[in-house]
């Protein structure tokens, strides 16, 4: 039997990314590379590492293979223990098929018996898009003294942007008293971080309630949450007031990358006392050539810069070609610019080839993508917010 643990960590990371586009075609939104040497995954990992909490599992579906690799066991995160450790939990197989997750309730749901094995007092739901850093440890505190049934992790938001979030309403306690989808007309601005600490028994009684409702569309906020508010739970909101970037979509995956160019920026990815853990695979250190320039930029190593980087974040492996330009703009691991080649206000995606006299992307407009592995034909003009991939 394993040893019982007081929390367990679930982190939903089998979501297709769709807002995500030609970026999550091949690969798992958690697997799309961020910031130079990461993978958005590694946030939500390196949190629960840092905050104590050494048992993981990670649910997968879409697309899983790479993201499967890239966990491997857990090793870059100090989560190869052999009494818990990182776990990755595909769709539960019944007799010969597999059930697709219906929604983030029932991924849960299909997981007790993996939760149960540990026994746990509480149970910390994660989701896989989001950067961050956040002491889990001291909202599971923050959730045992309050007696919550739940506890939410929530972020003050502009109140212009509020109704594109959740909301959590709460009384002058900090109790949640009302849960609001997207409202129109706003009541609070304490957005929804879609990070929840559980008491784990409460949490298995409504997601086994939740499964017998076919009405239900199996999610934490549209079914779970309003049905233990109707039924007189305590439901406290935990203020975070940290850097936090939902990465879902193009323009926030771009805006988030940029965010790493500013002085100072506003997440420290070389912080040494809670680091951001990754799998890196050993490079040499980045080349500059004295005919290219890098200003303002993010270079990782085993880059080659010899045409011009401005004020952009480049992955390990990238080669960067004589007169070529790149601004404003994110390029992941081993992407090949070629020779006077033009990218502005773009993401080019793993492994992609820019052909020469190629011009992605404009000065304004929407954020152009090149997908993993496409070649682009030399002197191809791809306009802003295009997309192109194979």
């Amino acid at each position: 039997m394993p040893q019982k643990k007081s929390c367990v960590a679930m982190l939903l990371a089998g979501g297709q990314g769709s807002r995500l586009g030609i970026l999550t075609r091949h690969v798992a939104k958690p697997a799309v590379p961020f910031g130079g040497k990461y993978r958005i995954i590694d946030f939500p990992l390196s949190n629960c590492a840092n905050s104590g909490i050494d048992t993981i599992g990670v649910l997968t579906q879409y697309k899983p293979m790479e993201l499967n690799s890239y966990i491997g066991s857990g090793a870059p995160w100090d989560l190869d223990i052999s009494n818990g450790g990182v776990f990755v939990l595909p769709p539960y197989s019944k007799g010969e098929e597999g059930e697709w997750y219906k929604g983030t309730a029932n991924a849960i749901y299909q997981n007790v018996a993996f939760i149960q094995q540990f026994n746990p007092d509480y149970v910390l739901i994660l989701s896989g898009d989001h950067i961050y850093k956040c002491d889990y440890a001291d909202m599971l505190a923050h959730h045992i003294q309050q007696d919550a049934a739940l506890t939410v992790a929530v972020r003050q938001v502009p109140w212009e942007e509020a109704s594109r979030f959740g909301l959590m309403n709460t009384d002058d306690k900090g109790n949640i008293i009302e849960f609001e989808e997207k409202p129109k007309n706003p009541k609070s601005n304490n957005a929804s971080m879609g990070v929840y600490v559980f008491t784990w028994d409460k949490l298995r009684h409504y997601l086994e309630q939740d499964e017998g409702n076919p009405e239900s569309a199996k999610d934490f906020g549209k079914n779970i949450i309003p049905a233990m508010l109707a039924q007189g739970e305590r439901l406290s909101a935990y203020r975070f007031e940290g850097y936090w970037k939902d990465v879902g979509t193009i323009e926030s995956l771009w805006d988030a990358n940029m965010d790493l160019l500013s002085n100072p920026p506003p997440i420290d990815l070389h912080d040494r006392v809670w680091r951001i853990y990754a799998r890196n695979v050993g490079e040499p250190p980045h080349f500059a050539s004295p005919k290219g320039s890098i200003r303002d930029s993010l270079v990782t190593e085993g880059c080659e810069i010899i045409g011009e980087v401005t004020h952009s974040v480049l992955s390990g492996g990238v080669h960067v070609a004589q007169d070529a330009r790149v601004i404003d703009s994110v390029i992941m691991p081993y992407a090949v610019i070629g020779k006077g080649a033009v990218i502005r206000r773009a993401i080019i995606a793993e492994h992609a080839v820019i052909g020469e006299n190629a011009v992605i992307g404009g000065e304004t407009g929407g954020i152009t993508v090149v997908g993993s592995g496409t070649r682009v034909v030399p002197g191809l003009k791809l306009a802003a917010g295009q997309q192109l991939g194979e």
